[in-house]
């Protein structure tokens, strides 16, 4: 049997009881990082799992010996650094092996960075598009971003502290000055929302160094120049 496991996204204290007895349960623990799955087993006193990587750059090889392994009737935990196995993480390639080839499969859920973000947001939250990460290079993010500067819905971005900014910057170019919302540490202590435009987000990085995953939520086409619907019109149309 396959598992995916959902792990948390920052807070240890939102892993689920069923995501443990599972992983306890497991033959073998796959991770993007043996090392940080280490520390997450051992500090719920789990202890000699066999541990096997699973990450980008082998997903096609690795997905092959973890699908053989439960065909031959192990249990097989898939985890990634935080969050959800296939969003904006390995998983996909998997999943879709494991169908292929009649593998048994289920999914422990958890916590997901960009739903906590687009609700936090106070933008609207019936209809989103998550786009993950953007490409690196400015030419490539802005045709990225260029698909959906008519798409009525929230738009949800991933993007590292290393390339915010620019993030920010062409978003600016493609969009206009949106309103937005910026997220960063989500579950941790120093968790931060802020809201405002995207004009506004880009100042207040300021000009230090910046740490930790960014989920950005842009609202969707303006209302009264494209025709989106509001909220009270959506619900109306029911």
């Amino acid at each position: 049997m396959l598992y995916l496991i959902a792990t948390p996204i920052g807070n240890l204290g939102d892993i689920s009881q069923r995501a443990i007895d599972t992983l306890r349960a497991a033959d073998v623990v796959a991770a993007e990082d043996t090392r940080r799955t280490g520390l997450l087993l051992h500090h719920f006193g789990i202890e000699g799992k066999r541990l096997m990587q699973y990450h980008e750059h082998n997903e096609d090889r690795a997905a092959e010996k973890l699908i053989a392994l439960a065909a031959q009737g192990q249990n097989i935990a898939v985890c990634t650094d935080a969050g959800t196995p296939g969003v904006a993480d390995p998983g996909f390639t998997l999943v879709r092996s494991a169908i292929e080839q009649g593998v048994a499969m289920t999914m422990i859920p958890g916590a997901a960075a960009f739903v906590m973000a687009l609700v936090l947001s106070g933008l609207p939250s019936h209809s989103f598009t998550f786009r993950g990460f953007a490409p690196r290079t400015s030419i490539k993010r802005q045709k990225f971003l260029a698909v959906d500067v008519d798409a009525p819905h929230t738009l949800i971005y991933y993007e590292s502290p290393f390339r915010v900014r620019e993030f920010l910057q062409d978003a600016i170019a493609v969009f206009g000055d949106r309103a937005a919302s910026l997220a960063n540490d989500l579950t941790k202590m120093f968790e931060k929302v802020e809201r405002g435009s995207l004009s506004q987000l880009l100042a207040g990085l300021g000009e230090g160094e910046l740490k930790g995953e960014y989920v950005v939520v842009i609202e969707g086409v303006n209302t009264k120049k494209k025709g989106r619907l509001e909220i009270r019109d959506y619900a109306a149309n029911l």
